[in-house]
Protein backbone atom coordinates (compact mmCIF):
# COMPACT_ATOMS: atom_id res chain seq x y z
CA UNK A 1 0.00 0.00 0.00
CA UNK A 2 1.53 3.06 -1.08
CA UNK A 3 0.77 6.64 1.10
CA UNK A 4 1.30 9.75 -0.54
CA UNK A 5 2.20 12.45 2.39
CA UNK A 6 2.13 15.87 0.89
CA UNK A 7 5.40 17.90 2.37
CA UNK A 8 6.26 21.36 1.36
CA UNK A 9 9.02 21.82 -1.13
CA UNK A 10 11.50 23.63 0.61
CA UNK A 11 11.34 20.15 3.26
CA UNK A 12 12.38 18.24 0.30
CA UNK A 13 15.78 16.94 -0.72
CA UNK A 14 17.12 18.33 -3.68
CA UNK A 15 18.06 15.63 -7.10
CA UNK A 16 21.90 15.85 -6.37
CA UNK A 17 21.09 14.88 -2.55
CA UNK A 18 18.57 12.15 -2.97
CA UNK A 19 21.58 10.94 -5.45
CA UNK A 20 24.57 11.47 -3.01
CA UNK A 21 22.67 9.66 -0.58
CA UNK A 22 22.89 6.30 -3.15
CA UNK A 23 18.89 6.55 -3.57
CA UNK A 24 17.59 5.25 -7.01
CA UNK A 25 15.65 8.11 -8.20
CA UNK A 26 12.94 7.60 -10.67
CA UNK A 27 11.71 10.16 -13.31
CA UNK A 28 8.59 9.73 -15.51
CA UNK A 29 8.50 10.94 -19.24
CA UNK A 30 7.15 9.64 -22.65
CA UNK A 31 4.36 12.30 -22.39
CA UNK A 32 4.68 13.06 -26.08
CA UNK A 33 3.46 9.67 -27.59
CA UNK A 34 1.40 9.10 -24.68
CA UNK A 35 -0.83 12.01 -25.18
CA UNK A 36 -0.80 11.51 -28.41
CA UNK A 37 -2.67 8.05 -28.17
CA UNK A 38 -4.76 9.65 -25.75
CA UNK A 39 -5.39 12.36 -28.29
CA UNK A 40 -4.65 15.45 -26.76
CA UNK A 41 -1.03 16.04 -28.84
CA UNK A 42 -1.42 16.33 -32.50
CA UNK A 43 1.03 14.24 -34.42
CA UNK A 44 3.43 16.41 -36.50
CA UNK A 45 3.93 19.01 -34.69
CA UNK A 46 3.76 17.20 -31.63
CA UNK A 47 3.58 20.55 -29.19
CA UNK A 48 2.22 20.23 -25.81
CA UNK A 49 -0.55 23.24 -26.07
CA UNK A 50 -2.97 20.45 -24.21
CA UNK A 51 -0.91 22.17 -20.75
CA UNK A 52 -3.75 25.01 -21.15
CA UNK A 53 -6.00 23.38 -23.73
CA UNK A 54 -6.30 19.82 -21.81
CA UNK A 55 -4.82 20.30 -18.29
CA UNK A 56 -6.82 17.86 -16.52
CA UNK A 57 -5.13 15.50 -19.35
CA UNK A 58 -1.42 16.57 -18.72
CA UNK A 59 -1.98 15.98 -14.63
CA UNK A 60 -3.71 12.63 -15.24
CA UNK A 61 -0.48 11.41 -16.26
CA UNK A 62 1.65 13.04 -14.07
CA UNK A 63 -0.98 11.56 -11.49
CA UNK A 64 -0.56 8.10 -12.85
CA UNK A 65 3.55 8.40 -13.22
CA UNK A 66 3.57 9.59 -9.52
CA UNK A 67 1.37 6.68 -8.37
CA UNK A 68 3.60 4.29 -10.51
CA UNK A 69 7.20 5.00 -8.28
CA UNK A 70 8.20 8.39 -10.35
CA UNK A 71 10.32 10.53 -7.60
CA UNK A 72 10.97 13.39 -10.78
CA UNK A 73 7.60 15.06 -12.21
CA UNK A 74 9.22 16.77 -15.68
CA UNK A 75 7.33 19.74 -17.18
CA UNK A 76 5.50 19.27 -20.00
CA UNK A 77 7.66 21.41 -22.10
CA UNK A 78 9.33 19.16 -24.81
CA UNK A 79 9.16 21.34 -28.12
CA UNK A 80 7.81 24.21 -26.30
CA UNK A 81 10.23 26.77 -27.31
CA UNK A 82 8.71 29.57 -29.14
CA UNK A 83 10.52 28.85 -32.14
CA UNK A 84 8.92 25.19 -32.27
CA UNK A 85 5.30 26.48 -31.21
CA UNK A 86 5.35 28.58 -34.43
CA UNK A 87 6.81 25.67 -36.60
CA UNK A 88 4.77 23.52 -39.31
CA UNK A 89 1.34 25.52 -39.60
CA UNK A 90 0.84 25.18 -35.86
CA UNK A 91 1.13 28.72 -34.57
CA UNK A 92 0.52 27.81 -30.95
CA UNK A 93 2.93 30.75 -29.92
CA UNK A 94 0.83 33.11 -31.32
CA UNK A 95 -2.82 31.53 -30.43
CA UNK A 96 -1.39 31.01 -26.93
CA UNK A 97 1.83 32.00 -26.29
CA UNK A 98 5.07 30.56 -25.36
CA UNK A 99 5.01 31.73 -22.19
CA UNK A 100 1.92 30.35 -21.14
CA UNK A 101 2.38 26.44 -22.41
CA UNK A 102 5.15 26.96 -20.31
CA UNK A 103 3.74 28.24 -17.40
CA UNK A 104 0.89 26.22 -17.01
CA UNK A 105 3.23 23.25 -17.44
CA UNK A 106 5.02 24.20 -14.78
CA UNK A 107 1.85 24.83 -12.51
CA UNK A 108 0.58 21.12 -13.76
CA UNK A 109 3.37 19.01 -12.78
CA UNK A 110 3.80 21.48 -9.25
CA UNK A 111 0.67 20.51 -7.83
CA UNK A 112 1.29 16.45 -8.74
CA UNK A 113 4.40 16.89 -7.34
CA UNK A 114 2.97 18.16 -4.06
CA UNK A 115 0.95 15.11 -3.65
CA UNK A 116 3.75 12.66 -3.13
CA UNK A 117 7.55 13.29 -2.14
CA UNK A 118 8.40 14.45 -5.88
CA UNK A 119 10.77 16.93 -7.73
CA UNK A 120 10.08 18.98 -10.56
CA UNK A 121 12.17 19.24 -13.53
CA UNK A 122 11.87 21.77 -16.05
CA UNK A 123 12.85 20.76 -20.18
CA UNK A 124 13.90 22.16 -23.13
CA UNK A 125 14.31 20.41 -26.01
CA UNK A 126 16.37 20.82 -29.66
CA UNK A 127 15.06 23.74 -31.95
CA UNK A 128 13.70 24.27 -35.27
CA UNK A 129 16.35 27.73 -34.66
CA UNK A 130 18.93 25.17 -34.83
CA UNK A 131 17.71 23.09 -37.56
CA UNK A 132 17.48 25.93 -39.86
CA UNK A 133 21.57 27.03 -39.24
CA UNK A 134 20.57 29.90 -36.94
CA UNK A 135 23.19 31.62 -35.08
CA UNK A 136 23.98 30.93 -31.19
CA UNK A 137 22.80 33.66 -29.55
CA UNK A 138 19.40 32.87 -31.25
CA UNK A 139 19.13 29.50 -30.33
CA UNK A 140 20.34 30.08 -27.05
CA UNK A 141 17.90 33.10 -26.52
CA UNK A 142 14.87 30.86 -27.57
CA UNK A 143 16.32 28.38 -24.51
CA UNK A 144 16.21 31.95 -22.27
CA UNK A 145 12.82 32.12 -22.80
CA UNK A 146 11.60 29.00 -21.63
CA UNK A 147 14.10 29.20 -18.69
CA UNK A 148 12.55 32.31 -16.87
CA UNK A 149 9.44 30.63 -16.84
CA UNK A 150 11.12 27.74 -14.89
CA UNK A 151 12.90 30.22 -12.63
CA UNK A 152 9.48 32.48 -11.81
CA UNK A 153 8.12 28.99 -11.21
CA UNK A 154 10.86 27.35 -9.04
CA UNK A 155 11.42 24.12 -10.71
CA UNK A 156 13.92 21.87 -8.67
CA UNK A 157 16.20 21.21 -11.51
CA UNK A 158 16.62 21.39 -15.16
CA UNK A 159 16.70 19.21 -18.37
CA UNK A 160 18.10 19.36 -21.25
CA UNK A 161 16.53 16.67 -23.61
CA UNK A 162 16.91 14.42 -26.09
CA UNK A 163 19.02 16.26 -28.08
CA UNK A 164 20.27 14.96 -31.51
CA UNK A 165 23.47 17.24 -32.03
CA UNK A 166 25.88 18.00 -28.89
CA UNK A 167 26.72 21.43 -30.39
CA UNK A 168 22.95 22.53 -29.68
CA UNK A 169 23.10 20.51 -26.14
CA UNK A 170 26.15 21.97 -24.99
CA UNK A 171 24.58 25.48 -25.99
CA UNK A 172 21.13 25.01 -24.12
CA UNK A 173 23.31 23.26 -20.81
CA UNK A 174 25.33 27.15 -21.13
CA UNK A 175 21.75 28.54 -20.61
CA UNK A 176 20.63 26.31 -17.76
CA UNK A 177 23.52 26.82 -15.54
CA UNK A 178 22.44 30.74 -15.71
CA UNK A 179 19.82 29.60 -13.40
CA UNK A 180 22.36 28.06 -10.35
CA UNK A 181 20.37 24.78 -10.38
CA UNK A 182 21.41 21.51 -10.80
CA UNK A 183 20.94 20.62 -15.04
CA UNK A 184 20.59 16.91 -16.07
CA UNK A 185 21.79 16.70 -20.17
CA UNK A 186 20.17 13.78 -22.27
CA UNK A 187 20.89 13.09 -26.06
CA UNK A 188 19.36 10.74 -28.58
CA UNK A 189 22.17 9.53 -30.20
CA UNK A 190 24.06 5.97 -31.72
CA UNK A 191 26.78 4.03 -31.35
CA UNK A 192 28.13 6.61 -33.93
CA UNK A 193 27.82 9.21 -31.99
CA UNK A 194 25.63 12.73 -32.68
CA UNK A 195 24.19 13.56 -35.97
CA UNK A 196 27.15 15.80 -36.87
CA UNK A 197 29.66 12.43 -36.07
CA UNK A 198 30.83 13.48 -32.71
CA UNK A 199 31.20 10.39 -30.70
CA UNK A 200 29.76 9.57 -27.32
CA UNK A 201 32.47 10.03 -25.73
CA UNK A 202 33.18 13.67 -26.80
CA UNK A 203 29.78 14.27 -26.33
CA UNK A 204 29.90 13.40 -23.15
CA UNK A 205 33.06 15.70 -22.41
CA UNK A 206 31.48 18.46 -23.97
CA UNK A 207 28.42 18.53 -21.97
CA UNK A 208 30.91 17.82 -18.91
CA UNK A 209 32.51 21.19 -19.83
CA UNK A 210 29.80 23.28 -20.17
CA UNK A 211 28.36 22.26 -16.80
CA UNK A 212 25.59 19.94 -16.40
CA UNK A 213 25.34 17.62 -13.24
CA UNK A 214 24.09 14.74 -14.90
CA UNK A 215 24.08 12.79 -18.10
CA UNK A 216 22.62 10.18 -19.96
CA UNK A 217 22.20 8.51 -23.14
CA UNK A 218 18.38 7.43 -25.07
CA UNK A 219 20.13 5.09 -28.41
Amino acid sequence: RTVFVNLPSCFLQGILERLDAGEIVIGDGGFVFALEKRGYVKAGPWTPEATVEHPEAVRQLHREFLRAGANVLQTFTFYASEDKLENRGNYVAEKISCHKVNEAACDIAREVANEGDALVAGGVSQTPSYLSCKDKTEVKAAFRKQLEVFMKKNVDFLIAEYFEHVEEAVWAVEVLKESGKPVAATMCIGPEGDMHGVSPGQCAVQLVKAGKNLFYWAL
